[in-house]
């Protein structure tokens, strides 16, 4: 068996690849523990002046947080359940305030726990391979792993727009939306390691060593296409219910409007309503508050009845045909959606330093 990830220092780089590429390397709990450490004892290794990490294989950086194993555990009564969700938003914050460059290579599929896993970094490089998205509420869940501190930080109520309808974007969109730095064609991926790997580390300042190295290989993205959407998404998504998105519109009308109704359809009403909640308390709280609560969601997700039902829809039976509990945004009371959002006392999400 292969490690699932694999950890290597080279020229002063500490690189990570995230080997499950059969999976599109999605993220395990194994993975976790084992990186969390690592970029730990990086942090203070005089030895290593900055992080990267990539994806194994050609079709993915990383699809997501293995939800499938998350799923049978809460069937299984396993305390997964609880430890996933801890240690994932834990190793979030690690990467968030780690002190050295940080580049993440999103080369392929980027979803859920797969952006948590770059965009808190420095740097985040898209290719021309590149497919973004926040999924969660098609599985009974929200945009976790940060969401309700990294899509705030999207221009006008584009993360708002994400969060809900779990759009897919591509290289030139996540540079609009703030979610990448840099475009590098994926050919290019090796190469640029490689400048990394044999760069003069003795220079003052990494970060700026950095932006020089990747500023050799980026081109530019092209078009993004939500540019021409920015201004429907800041009328329709700034309403203060889904409720009221919703009915923005449908009075809307246009192309992109149908399409991001058709995209909500699909999803978990709860979940729509438990995310925007989280995006707007998001926007009060620090960075640790954001995954405190964040952390409380998931443990109400994994009580409830819509992540089961959800991971069942996608990625179980493949049927795609959720039955929604509520199944309408009407009938999701305040309180059911306020309820996942109480303190767990003891439970809480604490961060040691």
């Amino acid at each position: 068996m292969e490690d699932e990830i694999l950890f290597e220092e080279k020229g002063g780089v500490g690189i990570i690849t995230l080997n499950r590429p059969k999976a599109l390397n999605a993220l395990t709990l194994g993975m976790i523990r084992a990186m969390d450490p690592k970029l730990k004892e990086w942090e203070t290794d005089e030895s290593i002046h900055m992080v990267l990490i990539k994806g194994a294989g050609e079709k993915a950086f990383c699809a997501g947080g293995d939800v499938r194993a998350v799923w049978e555990a809460g069937h299984n009564g396993d305390d997964l359940t609880d430890a996933f969700f801890r240690e994932e938003y834990i190793l979030n914050r690690r990467i968030h305030r780690f002190p050295k460059p940080y580049v993440a290579l999103l080369d392929g599929v980027t979803m859920g726990g797969g952006v948590g896993l770059s965009v808190h970094g420095s740097h985040r490089v898209v290719t021309d391979t590149t497919l973004f998205a926040m999924p969660e509420t098609a599985i009974g869940l929200f945009p976790d792993v940060g969401g309700s501190w990294f899509l705030n930080k999207c221009p006008g109520e584009s993360g708002m727009y994400l969060a809900l309808t779990g759009a897919r974007l591509k290289a030139a969109d996540c540079i609009a939306v703030n979610m990448a730095t840099d475009y590098v064609l994926s050919e290019k991926m090796d190469a640029l390691l490689d400048a990394f790997i044999s760069a003069d580390w003795s220079h003052p300042y990494p970060e700026t060593l950095v932006n020089e190295i990747i500023a050799k290989f980026a081109t530019e993205a092209g078009d993004a296409p939500i540019r021409n959407d920015f201004a429907v998404i800041d009328a329709c998504f700034a309403k203060e219910s889904v409720e009221d998105i919703w009915a923005a519109l449908e009075e809307e009308g246009g192309e992109f409007a149908q399409m991001a109704l058709k995209f909500m359809r699909k999803k978990s009403p709860l979940s729509m309503k438990m995310s925007l909640k989280q995006l707007r308390e998001g926007k009060k709280l620090t960075f640790e508050d954001c995954m405190i609560m964040e952390f409380r969601l998931s443990q109400a997700c994994v009580t409830g009845t819509e992540f089961y039902e959800g991971v069942r829809s996608v990625l179980v039976d493949k049927d795609h045909a959720p039955k929604w509990v509520p199944e309408t945004l009407e009938e999701v009371t305040d309180e059911m959606v306020d309820s996942a959002f109480e303190s767990l006392g003891k439970r809480d999400l604490e961060f040691s330093h």
